[in-house]
């Protein structure tokens, strides 16, 4: 699961052209950028949504953390609405 949450991350980093441009997006450091993706494995808590907003959508919160935001959930959204 780390590795899948890893590539996903280094995916909005491409998209968004770097490390440095994530981490302005999401008002971060790139060292904290580097870390979660190079150490830690996963992006912490409060940094999932604003990585999803700044991708558009393209990398999403379940992407990102499946153990938060499982898929289920955003087909409970989707029933709801």
């Amino acid at each position: 699961m780390l590795e899948e949450s890893r590539s996903h991350l280094m995916r909005a980093i491409n998209l968004l052209g770097g490390q440095s441009a994530l981490a302005r997006e999401i008002n971060s450091k790139q060292q904290n950028v580097w870390f979660w993706l190079h150490k830690s494995g996963r992006v912490p808590a409060e940094f999932v949504l604003p990585i999803e907003r700044a991708t558009k959508g393209k990398v999403t919160r379940t992407q990102l953390r499946p153990d938060l935001y499982p898929e289920c959930h955003s087909e409970i959204n989707t029933v709801k609405s």
